[in-house]
């Protein structure tokens, strides 16, 4: 395999990991300081609190977003095997 080959796929897959999986991140951090907020302002200090509204809001950018990340995810993989036999030899 041409090291510059399997760089290139490396980074991308690299950039796609980190593309579709920001969303989620990023929106279940958003509700998390937010609970968090809301719990030191009524001075509820109860685990369980935290982790629903964490785990409903993953479902649900996830059921939103997985059109597209299953297009992302495609298209890096049909990118990936189209390079393959000229990786091989």
């Amino acid at each position: 395999m041409n090291a510059a080959l399997a760089a290139d796929l490396i980074r991308r897959a690299v950039m796609i990991t980190l593309l579709v999986s920001a969303p989620l991140l990023v929106s279940t951090l958003v509700v998390g300081v937010v609970v968090t907020l809301l719990q030191a302002i009524t001075q509820l200090q109860d685990q369980t609190l935290t982790f629903l509204p964490k785990l409903l809001t993953m479902v649900v950018v996830f059921m939103l977003l997985l059109p597209w990340i299953l297009r992302e995810l495609t298209e890096f993989v049909t990118l990936a095997l189209r390079a393959l036999p000229t990786a091989v030899g």
